[in-house]
């Protein structure tokens, strides 16, 4: 309950320095990948999202046929 009041008397711009100051320490621990990394990265998102790209249009062109037929 002390620490509660004490965190109001705490001034905006004091919270904000504060914030800021934390988040740039979160920063210090994030792992940035290197160029080749990104670059490996990338590839396997973008084929990922091809081949599943692929599989949409295989089902949607199979369920438009299907639906040809009935109709």
């Amino acid at each position: 309950m002390v620490e509660k009041q004490e965190e109001k008397r705490v001034g905006f711009f004091q919270r904000t320095k504060r914030s800021i100051k934390m988040s740039f320490n979160e920063f210090k621990k994030v792992h940035w990948p290197t160029k080749k990394e990104l670059f490996t990265y990338t590839g396997v998102v973008l084929a990922a999202v091809a081949a599943v790209a692929v599989m949409i249009w295989i089902v949607d062109s199979a369920i438009g046929a299907l639906f040809g037929l009935i109709l």
